[in-house]
């Protein structure tokens, strides 16, 4: 897995201005746990690699697949979504698939910086973290690039569509 990522990062340097490989990958080798969570969204489609580094010195992975990785689609958001939608329910949440492959969804600001540094999600869409009090009343979040511009809607948390599935984020 960490010559894959390794690869994917010096094939795309536009995606982590200014982080060096060696630091990453000491990162990484010290945390066995987020290996194996990079190597699930690798399994699914998502493409991880480096996206920005925190204040306190975590390296942010993304999914940086073209569109919303094809292992993760046809998901409703939630498993409170998931019990609720009494007919023709998905196989399963995002929220649930992010928790077990040990990642959390991508935030809007996050989805947003990572379009900044290319083009994702021109045919697909993908749900990202939802607030609360907007998910108190029902409701979820999801983005999409269209016509050059990252577009966030709002959608009933229960639905569902062969081209929605998610981005996850992993800090190490």
């Amino acid at each position: 897995m960490i010559e894959t990522l390794r690869e994917r990062f010096f094939a795309n340097p536009a995606r982590h201005p200014g982080i060096e490989w060696d630091e990453v990958e000491q990162r990484l080798r010290e945390r066995p746990r987020a290996l194996e969570a990079l190597r699930r969204m690798e399994e699914t489609g998502g493409e991880p690699d480096v996206i920005g580094a925190e204040a306190d010195g975590a390296v942010l992975f993304g999914d940086c697949s073209r569109e919303t990785p094809a292992g993760r689609r046809s998901l409703c958001y939630d498993d409170e979504a998931l019990r609720k939608r009494a007919k023709n329910p998905p196989s399963g949440s995002a929220a649930r698939q992010a928790g077990e492959m040990g990642v959390e969804l991508m935030t809007e600001a996050v989805y947003r910086a990572l379009q900044e540094r290319g083009e994702y999600d021109c045919k697909t869409s993908s749900w990202v973290a939802t607030p609360e009090d907007v998910r108190r009343q029902g409701g979820a979040l999801f983005c999409e690039r269209r016509y050059g511009v990252v577009f966030t809607f709002h959608n009933g948390a229960d639905s569902y569509y062969s081209v929605r599935g998610w981005r996850g984020a992993l800090r190490v």
